[in-house]
C-alpha cells in the first residue's frame, strides 16, 4: 500500500532567513515610529500597522523558499498565462482596479507620506474609463499569490491539479464579493454591514494567509 509523505524541511527556519526577517520587522517597526512621529496624522489601533506587514512579510518569505520546478517551454506559457489571469481577477476583486466613471473628474496621486507605511506608498489613479487604487501590502500580497499559482501549475502532474489551482484562487478573492452580497441584504447603514466591514481587514487576512499556506504546501500532491 502506497503511503503520502510530505516534506517537513519546506517549513524549517533558516537561520539567514531569521536574520533577514528579523531585519525586515526592525525596519518596519522604525518606519512605523517615524509616521506617528513626522505625520500629522496618528495611527489608532493594531489594524492598521498589523495588517499590511503581515502581508508583506508572509508574501516575501514564500516567493524566497518557493523553488519553481524545472518544465517545458509549452508548461511555462501556460503557466504565465494562466498566473496573469489569476492576478488580474484577484487585482479586480480586491479593489487594485477597476472602471472608471465618466462622471468623477480625472485625477492621478501618488501618496507617500499620508497613509501608514505599507498601505503607502499608493497610487491612485481615476481615469472615465479605468480606476487604479495600489496598495503596497496588496500589490506584494497578490504577487506573492500569483508567483505560488505560476509554481504549482509548473508542478502539477495532473488534471486533477487544476481543480485545486481553481478552488485556492477562489478563496483568495471571494471575500471582497462576500462583503458586498452581505452588505446588499441587510442594507449599508445596519450595525450588521458596519461590523463586516470593520472586520474586513483582519478576514481578508486570515484568508490570504490560509490560501498562501495551502498553495505553498500543496497537500495530497506531494
Amino acid at each position: 500500500m502506497s503511503t503520502t509523505t510530505y516534506s517537513v524541511s519546506r517549513f524549517e527556519v533558516r537561520r539567514d532567513t531569521l536574520l533577514w526577517g528579523l531585519l525586515l520587522v526592525n525596519t518596519e517597526l522604525l518606519l512605523v515610529f517615524a509616521y506617528q512621529l513626522l505625520s500629522p496624522n496618528t495611527i489608532t489601533g493594531l489594524t492598521p500597522v498589523v495588517v499590511p506587514f503581515v502581508w508583506i512579510n508572509l508574501g516575501l518569505w514564500v516567493v524566497v523558499r518557493t523553488e519553481v520546478p524545472a518544465a517545458s517551454q509549452r508548461r511555462r506559457t501556460i503557466g504565465v498565462a494562466i498566473a496573469a489571469a489569476y492576478f488580474g481577477v484577484l487585482a479586480y476583486f480586491g479593489g487594485l482596479w477597476g472602471l472608471g466613471d465618466p462622471a468623477i473628474p480625472a485625477s492621478a496621486r501618488f501618496e507617500l507620506f499620508s497613509l501608514p507605511p505599507g498601505w503607502a506608498p499608493a497610487l491612485l489613479v481615476h481615469t472615465p474609463y479605468l480606476r487604479l487604487s495600489v496598495l503596497t501590502y496588496q500589490l506584494v500580497g497578490y504577487l506573492a499569490l500569483t508567483y505560488l499559482v505560476y509554481a504549482t501549475v509548473l508542478d502539477a502532474a495532473g488534471s486533477a491539479v487544476t481543480g485545486v489551482v481553481g478552488l485556492l484562487s477562489c478563496v483568495s478573492c471571494s471575500w471582497p464579493i462576500l462583503a458586498g452580497v452581505v452588505t446588499g441584504l441587510v442594507g449599508g447603514s445596519t450595525a450588521v454591514a458596519a461590523a463586516v466591514y470593520d472586520q474586513s481587514y483582519l478576514l481578508s487576512t486570515v484568508v490570504f494567509a490560509v490560501t498562501v499556506g495551502l498553495l505553498y504546501w500543496r497537500p495530497g500532491f506531494r
